[in-house]
């Protein structure tokens, strides 16, 4: 596999998060891959390295109040904030290959995200590679917990809410991985209401993508035995987009977390095989300054 390099970056309002960079000798695109609400760098390095192999720049970052990043854990300030640090991870991308676009692969979470940034900034995304995304999520949070986000938004309070995705079940049957799960001290199990506040939101900006005419080209990569993800409501979004080019790839007997399947190599070999087929990037000189929306 292609070695990465970790590395830190710091955003536009400051806060330093960290990375996963993989970079070939001679890069034919960048990818920038954003993994889910719980999860972390290191559950994609695997497909990542096999993106790399097949000479793609790779920036894997863990989301701000994820992974290894210890500062403002579980919250965020805002969607817009979010998204603006995802363009500050795309310039950390140019300066250090001269793409000035990157393909977006965002898997659970991070697929709503992805869709979300393309709306924010489109012309910076080559193509988008929506990995069983939490467009219309079968769990939710129970409603006790709602009325704890109303009044955690009314008092101010930063209390702690947990994360509706505890058993390591729902995202594979692989007993293997699941004890990777379950032994995961990395993982986020605790979000703050501003959280699911800036989730919310980035739901209206990602459904938003329905009234819109994208010509991006996308793809929507389900599992069939998905018990976090609503894959029929799902499908049929993707299917009523008014955007050119788009696909749908199911993976039979797979479940939600694909990385973590018995074999892999099929989603892997198509996960490469698919973003290696989109046109190829120029280098091109553009201002690439963002406000800061925090």
């Amino acid at each position: 596999m292609v070695a990465f390099e970790s590395l830190r970056i710091r955003y536009s309002d400051q806060y330093e998060a960290y990375a996963r960079w993989w970079q070939p000798a001679s890069p034919r695109g960048a990818v920038l891959y954003l993994h889910g609400i719980q999860s972390h760098g290191l559950w994609f390095e695997a497909s990542a390295s096999r993106l790399a192999e097949a000479g793609f720049a790779v920036l894997l970052p863990d989301r701000r109040g994820s992974g290894r990043n210890d500062a403002d854990r579980g919250h965020l300030p805002s969607a817009k904030r979010l998204l603006a640090d995802l363009a500050d991870c795309l310039n950390e991308i140019h300066v250090r290959t001269g793409f000035t676009r990157a393909h977006l692969v965002g898997v659970s979470w991070g697929g709503k995200l992805a869709l979300a940034f393309f709306r924010y900034l489109p012309g910076r995304v080559a193509s988008l590679t929506l990995v069983a995304p939490g467009l219309y999520p079968k769990v939710d949070l129970p409603f006790h917990q709602k009325l704890k986000v109303v009044w955690s938004v009314i008092t101010r309070s930063s209390t702690p809410l947990a994360v509706p995705l505890q058993a390591p079940e729902l995202f594979t049957a692989n007993p293997g991985r699941q004890a990777f799960i379950r032994s995961d001290s990395l993982a986020l199990h605790h979000v703050t209401s501003g959280f699911l506040l800036a989730s919310r939101r980035l739901d209206r900006i990602a459904h938003g993508a329905a009234r819109s005419h994208g010509q991006c080209p996308l793809r929507l990569v389900l599992a069939e035995h998905d018990r976090i993800i609503d894959n029929h409501k799902t499908r049929d979004f993707v299917r009523g987009l008014h955007w050119p080019q788009r696909d749908i790839v199911e993976y039979q007997g797979a479940h939600h977390t694909l990385e973590f399947e018995p074999d892999p190599e099929p989603y892997f070999r198509d996960l490469v095989a698919w973003i290696a087929s989109q046109p190829a990037e120029g280098l091109l000189a553009v201002s690439l300054s963002t406000n800061d929306h925090s």
